[in-house]
């Protein structure tokens, strides 16, 4: 099988829709304890080993379950977040100041905690979780919101992004940080981001946010968000966004090809679409090979992607392969950069590599701009 790179550029819009939650690393044939369907797949969002997806109040209330669910989720978020993290649903809502008007956190788990943000001087109560995180936890977030309408002087809204997952941050984090920004001019007081253990994606939203609104250099914001909560943003995809939204979003056409005839479905899942979905490529006769071209936002860097052939995941070992985890899988990966260096998206994203990377007055002026002008979801 070969790989080949078209040089075919062009702009493309910041996309808005929001995907589903995936685990970043599958086995061969199978995903990890965790897995992440997308509903497209299964109308069953979720499916833990040795854990029922239907359970009674009183199994989901048990302490017992609450700590194994805690346990997988926490084996997952390390092997996908590539750190050692752990989140302990069963300990109840945790957070931490990171400005006077700033707090980045783990997800609500009942109405009475909207009580505990509004006596701290809650405003905002922002949350990135997405369905599929919820039921897992067996969190109502309904009977959150509702209990939330009934403060005149608090608002709960949500933005979903996908955990565990840097490309879709990128992709997500303009439109986003539109909404964020637009509920905390709108309600001042103190604004309260979470996911769902408020490791990953609350902090990214908070540093994005400090970065490109309160004028923060990136490295600034990071140090006084890391000296206030131990956690993991993924500062690559935040530089990214930044270059996105500056430059325009870069697209590179890049070709996929698996020779064998005697097959009957070919698929390829990861790339840009997690691990959840799969993308089929289509027999070409005249090649006798199974074809895909896919456009991919270029300066990413590496996409990793696995084939699935008749059912059946597998690696093409004529390809680049990652190195074995310590569970010893891997994966394919290809590499997508832009390929001028002197375009003005690669020379922004030379400058992102600096410690000391900052923005121009005319670049936080001209990303307000774009955060204003989004129409919200």
């Amino acid at each position: 099988m070969q790989l080949h790179f078209f040089l075919n550029f062009r702009s493309s819009a910041l996309s808005l829709q929001s995907f589903k939650f995936h685990l970043r690393n599958p086995s061969s044939g199978s995903f990890n304890t965790l897995r992440m369907m997308n509903s497209v797949d299964l109308n069953t969002s979720m499916t833990v080993k040795a854990i029922s997806s239907s359970m009674s109040s009183k199994e989901m209330s048990d302490p017992e379950v609450e700590e194994e669910k805690s346990e997988v989720y926490s084996t997952n978020m390390t092997e996908a977040m590539g750190a050692v993290l752990t989140y302990r649903h069963e300990l109840g809502m945790n957070y931490n100041f990171i400005r006077p008007d700033l707090i980045v956190g783990s997800c609500l788990q009942t109405p009475e905690d909207v009580d505990k943000l509004h006596r701290i001087g809650v405003k905002t109560i922002f949350c990135l979780q997405q369905n599929p995180d919820l039921e897992y936890f067996g969190v109502d977030i309904r009977a959150i919101q509702q209990y939330a309408g009934t403060y005149d002087d608090i608002q709960h809204l949500r933005a979903e992004i996908r955990d565990f997952d840097s490309f879709d941050l990128r992709m997500r984090l303009p439109a986003v940080i539109s909404k964020f920004y637009k509920a905390i001019n709108r309600n001042g007081g103190i604004a309260y981001v979470h996911c769902t253990a408020g490791l990953g994606r609350a902090p990214a939203v908070a540093l994005a946010y400090m970065f490109w609104v309160q004028g923060y250099k990136l490295s600034e914001a990071n140090s006084l968000l890391l000296s206030k909560r131990t956690c993991f943003p993924k500062l690559e995809a935040i530089k990214s966004a930044t270059a996105d939204i500056l430059t325009g979003l870069r697209k590179k056409v890049v070709s996929f090809s698996w020779k064998d005839q005697n097959r009957t479905t070919v698929e390829i899942s990861g790339l840009d679409i997690g691990w959840g979905q799969r993308i089929p490529l289509t027999f070409d006769k005249g090649q006798g090979s199974w074809i895909l071209k896919r456009e991919l936002p270029a300066s990413e860097g590496r996409y990793e992607y696995k084939y699935v052939v008749d059912g059946e995941w597998t690696c093409n070992n004529n390809e680049l392969i990652t190195s074995p985890n310590k569970d010893g899988h891997v994966n394919n990966y290809v590499e997508v950069i832009e390929d001028d260096p002197s375009s003005a998206h690669a020379v922004l994203r030379k400058r992102s590599i600096s410690d000391d990377f900052d923005l121009t007055m005319d670049e936080r002026r001209k990303i307000r701009q774009l955060l204003e002008a989004f129409e919200d979801e």
